[in-house]
């Protein structure tokens, strides 16, 4: 049997974590390369790596995520969030194979008052945002045959999120505060690697849902907030002690960069092209409370 050799950059992160423990097609083989393998701040070392190969897509998981370090890591975080993005685009369209490339709902400035659709216009409020939005036009350019896919809010059992930050203050604290005046969208990383596996799979088999800008997040709406009140809410019906959450405004807790008010996603387009949905946020979140109790 071929296999359909798959490059899974970002391999060690919440989505790549989950896209090594998906099940793939018999036919498929994921090749997740360590960084000292394949260094995405480093575009010669990108080329090389997919020249030699002979991969049937790449999957760009891999991201400068730490949206406050940006600020100061300005350097850093554009060579790995748009000059690799860059990279692989070009590189794989020399090599003609499709490319699916995770981005981020930080490209959105949060003013618009409802969810956003994928041709709003992008307006990011800092390092992290501009340098992903600068990461998603190298795509765009660089290889026709992509799927970028914007989520957001990520959480998952693995590396550092909102929930393991949770539930990590709630074993410490008797009480937390949480900023309500956000809204988005929680994601799955779980989810995101389902996403990204059909719609890469697809691509490899030429049954093309769509190619170009496409939101997934999981179903339903909330505030940081909400999202940790319904943290709680599981972890309490499951016998456990919980702090009392307090509602604060953003301005209570300052941080190096500016964050969007609203970035919820709308996920209508995905659906009409692909037929993919998603279960509600609270759903996965279970999923992933019971994961972490267990891990």
């Amino acid at each position: 049997m071929t296999k359909q050799r798959i490059l899974v950059t970002g391999g060690t992160g919440q989505v790549g974590t989950e896209l090594l423990r998906f099940t793939w097609p018999e036919d498929v083989q994921i090749v997740a390369p360590t960084r000292q393998e394949l260094d995405l701040s480093d575009c010669d070392s990108i080329w090389r790596y997919i020249s030699a190969g002979n991969f049937s897509a790449v999957i760009n998981s891999g991201a400068y995520t730490a949206v406050d370090k940006a600020e100061r890591e300005v350097l850093t975080a554009w060579k790995v969030n748009a000059l690799a993005p860059a990279a692989l685009a070009s590189a794989s369209k020399e090599c003609d194979i499709p490319l699916v490339h995770v981005s981020t709902d930080y490209v959105f400035d949060g003013e618009k008052k409802s969810a956003y659709v994928e041709d709003d216009p992008v307006a990011p409020l800092g390092v992290y945002g501009a340098s992903k939005e600068a990461g998603e036009q190298a795509v765009r350019t660089g290889n026709p045959r992509h799927v970028i896919l914007r989520t957001a809010w990520v959480f998952s059992p693995h590396g550092n999120n909102f929930v393991k930050t949770m539930l990590r203050l709630g074993a410490e604290r008797n009480l937390i505060k949480v900023v309500e005046d956000q809204r988005g969208c929680p994601s799955a990383a779980s989810d995101i690697a389902f996403i990204l596996a059909t719609v890469t799979c697809n691509l490899i088999k030429g049954k093309v849902g769509g190619t170009g800008t496409y939101n997934f997040a999981n179903a339903g709406e909330a505030s940081w907030f909400d999202f940790a009140c319904e943290i709680f809410r599981q972890r309490e019906r499951a016998g456990c002690k919980v702090p009392r959450i307090e509602a604060i405004k953003t301005s209570e807790y300052p941080t190096s960069a500016r964050r969007p008010a609203n970035s919820a996603l709308s996920t209508k387009k995905l659906q009409v092209d692909y037929g993919l949905s998603a279960r509600s946020w609270q759903s996965a979140l279970a999923e992933v409370l019971n994961y972490c109790v267990f891990e």
